[in-house]
């Protein structure tokens, strides 16, 4: 049985809060991927996009998904762009049910309107145009990967813990 829940989606969907919630409630240890990449990079995500690349970032990304998919009893908030290699999808399917959170373009440019330089890929001059072109791209590998879906546009961070919640005790049974 999957005792690990792995959060995938598009930035500013509430991976990171719905994660620390999730791991309180189910008392599970909370990973965040980004943090993990940055400390085996000892630099911060916007410096490794500058120094090594989105290619570079990616390679990390693979090299600590491999670590941290194993882990039981986990809930691991994942970056936005994990869906885009199989392997990571692949790695994570094994121990954890992947939960994508949705949001709408408009909802995700509200919520990540303050974030200026930790997010590399919105480091752009349109960034509504941006998300747009990054959602409409992304969406078919979040829909491939996902075992659930929950959109998270209209409800609290605690109702997605919930809906989630119900959803893993469906799992189960």
């Amino acid at each position: 049985m999957k005792t690990s829940v792995a959060l995938i989606g598009f930035m500013g969907t509430g991976k990171t809060v719905v994660g620390k919630l999730l791991a309180e409630k189910l008392d599970k240890e909370f990973i965040e991927l980004d943090a993990v990449i940055e400390k085996k990079a000892g630099k911060s995500i916007p410096e490794i996009f500058r120094q090594d690349g989105e290619i570079g970032f990616r390679e990390l990304e693979i090299e600590a998904t491999g670590e941290v998919a194993i882990k039981k009893n986990a809930v691991i908030a994942c970056g936005g762009g994990i869906v885009l290699n199989k392997i990571n999808i692949d790695r994570l399917r094994k121990e954890c049910v992947i939960i994508c959170l949705m949001a709408s373009s408009q909802v995700i440019i509200k919520r990540t309107s303050a974030d200026t330089d930790e997010r590399p890929l919105l480091a752009v001059p349109d960034r509504t145009r941006q998300i747009e072109e990054l959602m409409k791209f992304r969406e078919p590998y979040y829909k491939r990967s996902a075992d659930v879906t929950i959109n998270t546009s209209r409800i609290s961070a605690y109702s997605v813990v919930e809906k989630i919640m119900e959803k893993l005790k469906e799992n189960e049974s």
